[in-house]
């Protein structure tokens, strides 16, 4: 479903928690974890996640750890790792002194392997991966049982040491856990825990060539670390029997998981492996590009982290899955910019204004407001000369009835200024508009007595001998479709981009931005909410991102 209404705040995962702490279960501790791998960026969804695990830890008076689920070291890299610890501090939590990795509970997992082996609930197989899976059977037909799933005790002990030892080929043994092939749940159905796999793991180096699977490192390392609350998304549900499985059959600590329905956001792809193809392929401009969904894109588009909280707060969690209108995530962003960026002016199209009447060598400065919803921002002052630029948009030689801005013989008035006249249009030979000329009425100026004068339209403007040129970028959604994932059969998801999702132009900016410093945020008058971008750029010759439009005219125009 999609909802363009705000979805319901109650919060399921609470109910859970405070009967735990009404009975006692975990001695009133709430301690949670945020679990993600290092083999890619954090997006929106998971950001949903940092905020629900550290929120939840925060307001019960508990402690949540940071842990990366570094099992597969043919994905992993230090740059994720490195990417993820800024985007969750940038979010504004912190996880102190409990920075973990699965990789810190390798020889624990081992170990833990050998009790389970001893007990009889393991066993060494020698199917191939592609056997595995074709003894597993379908959800109407039960498995069948490994041909070595009855080995002595003694040899699978002898076995899993070998494997270890790099005694065997990659592929060519696997430790299962010895459950049920006729369980219903598949995932009963004796899962692989360990798979020979020679890299080199970021952390480890070479000191293993047997890597433990997620299944069996997530639940025994929640187990390790004390946490009380295991919060994953819905995909997981049919894995809580195992996960509770492996604690039960280890006898250790045995946390609560609990699953919520992710993140879905319409014109948007959560997918990992989407998102990185989008990367790979040179589609977008690496993994922080202000149209990816994740947290360093959004960042560098200029979505603030107040922005994302509250978004998260809104949203809330369910047990459903749903897609939520990315119209609702851009109304944060514009409630929190709204309150603390600076107006400036800019013309992102320009057009010269000549005042004829206007002294050729005189230069003001007129005050202007930094944000009025801040009283304590303060006020700037703004050059006005003889020759200005506005928007190409806010004049039309033959207007409609309601056009109310500059057209020939009207008149308009100028932000923070003067109300002005439009007298003669000079256009080129081929019949293109190159600059009005205007005149402007010297007692209409902000005090003076015909300040107050009644005009339809105000328009902003950018002195033109004091203007910076400016780089602006106009972002749209990256998909044009509702759902990107909705694809006709052989088609791919690149089949819904937009592909005006970026648009360029060359831009005339007040001179107080000539200096910008990267992320700060700005309002452009009349035109949206920008920020100075982080990538590109120099002093002087600034590039801004814009961050959302004043209003939300996306879905209007996509409808």
């Amino acid at each position: 479903m999609t909802t363009n209404e705000t979805p319901s705040q109650g919060n399921f995962i609470k109910q859970i928690i405070n009967e735990h702490n009404r009975t006692g279960r975990y001695a009133g501790r709430v301690h949670t974890r945020f679990p993600p791998e290092p083999n890619g960026y954090l997006h929106i969804g998971h950001a949903k996640s940092i905020c629900l695990n550290f929120g939840l830890a925060e307001e019960y008076g508990g402690k949540c750890n940071l842990r990366f689920d570094d099992t597969n070291p043919t994905k992993e890299e230090v740059e994720y790792v490195d990417s993820i610890k800024e985007d969750i501090r940038w979010l504004g939590f912190d996880w102190e002194d409990r920075e973990f990795y699965a990789s810190d509970y390798f020889e624990t997992l081992y170990e833990y392997a050998l009790k389970l082996i001893r007990d009889g609930n393991a066993f060494v197989c020698e199917l191939t991966a592609e056997q595995i899976r074709e003894y597993r059977g379908t959800l109407t037909e039960s498995g069948r049982n490994s041909p070595w799933r009855d080995r002595p005790v003694e040899e699978n002990l002898a076995l899993f040491a070998r494997m270890r030892d790099g005694e065997f080929p990659d592929g060519s043994h696997t430790l299962r856990a010895k459950i049920d092939m006729a369980a219903a749940n598949l995932n009963m159905r004796d899962p692989v825990m360990y798979r020979i796999l020679r890299a080199h793991h970021h952390r480890t180096g070479d000191r293993w060539c047997i890597y433990p699977t997620y299944d069996w490192a997530h639940g025994q390392s929640d187990s390790i670390e004390g946490i009380t609350h295991s919060i994953c998304t819905l995909e997981f549900e049919d894995h809580r029997p195992l996960y509770d499985w492996f604690v039960e059959k280890l006898g250790i600590h045995h946390p609560r998981q609990i699953e919520f329905a992710r993140l879905n956001i319409t014109y948007t792809v959560m997918s990992k492996r989407k998102l990185l193809k989008l990367v790979q392929d040179r589609i977008v401009d690496g993994w922080d590009d202000p149209r990816m969904p994740t947290i360093s894109g959004l960042r560098r588009r200029g979505y603030t982290p107040e922005a994302l909280r509250d978004f998260s707060d809104r949203v809330g969690v369910a047990k459903k899955e749903s897609t939520i209108d990315v119209a609702l995530l851009e109304h944060c962003v514009r409630l929190d910019l709204n309150a603390h960026a600076s107006r400036v002016m800019a013309v992102l199209d320009p057009l010269k204004v000549v005042l004829t009447n206007y002294p050729e060598d005189r230069v003001e400065e007129l005050e202007a407001i930094n944000n009025p919803e801040d009283p304590a921002a303060g006020m700037r002052m703004v050059p006005f000369s003889r020759e200005l630029f506005i928007e190409r948009e806010d004049f039309m030689e033959d207007p409609p009835k309601k056009f109310f801005r500059l057209a020939p013989g009207r008149e308009v008035r100028l932000r923070y200024g003067y109300i002005i006249k439009c007298e003669d249009v000079v256009k080129d030979k081929d019949g293109n508009i190159l600059e009005l000329h205007c005149s402007y009425d010297p007692g209409t100026k902000s005090g003076m007595p015909e300040a107050n004068r009644k005009v339809k339209g105000t328009l902003h403007w950018v002195s033109a001998p004091h203007a910076v040129d400016a780089e602006v970028r106009l972002y749209e959604q990256l998909f044009a479709k509702e759902n990107p994932d909705d694809v006709e059969a052989g088609q791919d998801f690149l089949v819904h981009l937009n592909p005006d999702s970026l648009r360029i132009t060359r831009a005339k900016v007040e001179p107080s931005l000539a200096h910008a410093s990267p992320a700060t945020h700005y309002q452009f008058e009349r035109k949206g909410y920008f920020t100075v971008d982080s990538k590109y750029g120099r002093p002087g010759s600034p590039v801004f991102n814009r961050t959302v439009t004043l209003r939300d005219t996306w879905a209007k125009i996509n409808k």
